[in-house]
């Protein structure tokens, strides 16, 4: 349990008030009054400083194209690595401006697939070092690493390995047709990872970043809810996805699935085999 005397040793001064509050099941989350402005803390225990590397490159790579709470300090207390963030007042915005915005982030492009850093999760590192080819990119250094932490976790089995390798081979036949241009990705957009400030202002927040398919992120946004279609709407307007897209979707949600499945266990399974079963 983190105390007063931990708070007392971050890099800010007149720390008045520190309390607990939501943010996700990865880190802890404090919102602290220090000089009288708020700051929001998210701390890793028994991690060093460069735990939070990737997320702070990640927010600095995204607030090129659209607002993000602006990293202030990052280091590590007693064992426990900590990020400081500005504080973000939330409010209410138009989901067309935030669809717009996530357009304008694809805009952002690179020569390879990959990033400047690894994310270290739960229970893989995930692997970003640089690859000129996308099929390469997402079968060696996203699926295989997934399904060898599936195995570990007792959450695979036979049928699930043999749709998942004709799922693969689906994947390579069309890419290897249908050359991809590295867009920078949020990696992680589901409803939870959006917000609105007070001014009605789009934001995102806990990046994966990564230069992959920008499909990737808009399958992520159609698994779990939260985006209208006024989000789709603006996102058209300023960079129009290639016909098909639903035909292409599963292999990337299958990313997602099957990560919450080797987290949650069993619940998740029913979604992936759906997924699996169409190949």
């Amino acid at each position: 349990m983190l105390n007063d005397q931990w708070f007392k040793q971050l890099p800010l001064t007149k720390i008045t008030n520190h309390q607990p509050v939501s943010g996700g099941d990865i880190n802890l989350a404090f919102k602290v009054i220090a000089d009288n402005k708020p700051y929001f803390i998210k701390v890793q225990p028994n991690q060093p400083a460069k735990y939070f590397d990737h997320e702070r490159d990640g927010l600095a790579a995204l607030e090129q194209a659209i607002k993000v709470p602006h990293p202030v300090a990052q280091g590590e207390i007693e064992g426990n690595a900590f990020l400081i963030l500005e504080w973000i007042e939330s409010g209410w915005g138009d989901q067309f401006k935030l669809g717009q915005a996530v357009a304008k982030l694809h805009q952002i492009t690179n020569d390879k697939f990959g990033f400047s850093t690894n994310h270290k999760t739960k229970v893989l590192v995930k692997d970003n070092h640089w690859n000129p080819n996308w099929s390469d990119f997402y079968v060696h250094q996203r699926l295989e690493p997934e399904i060898k932490a599936a195995k570990a976790k007792g959450v695979w089995n036979d049928w699930r390995n043999q749709h998942f390798e004709k799922m693969v081979a689906a994947f390579k036949r069309y890419y290897a047709d249908h050359p991809v241009q590295p867009s920078l990705l949020h990696g992680d957009l589901w409803a939870g990872n959006f917000m609105f400030d007070d001014q009605g202002q789009p934001l995102l927040i806990d990046p994966d970043s990564v230069y992959g398919d920008r499909e990737f992120d808009i399958a992520m946004t159609t698994i779990f809810g939260g985006f209208e279609n006024d989000f789709y709407n603006g996102y058209q307007s300023i960079l129009p996805l290639r016909p098909g897209l639903n035909n292409r979707l599963a292999w990337y949600q299958f990313y997602y699935l099957c990560m919450h499945l080797i987290l949650f266990g069993e619940s998740y399974g029913p979604s992936v085999d759906q997924i699996l079963g169409r190949f």
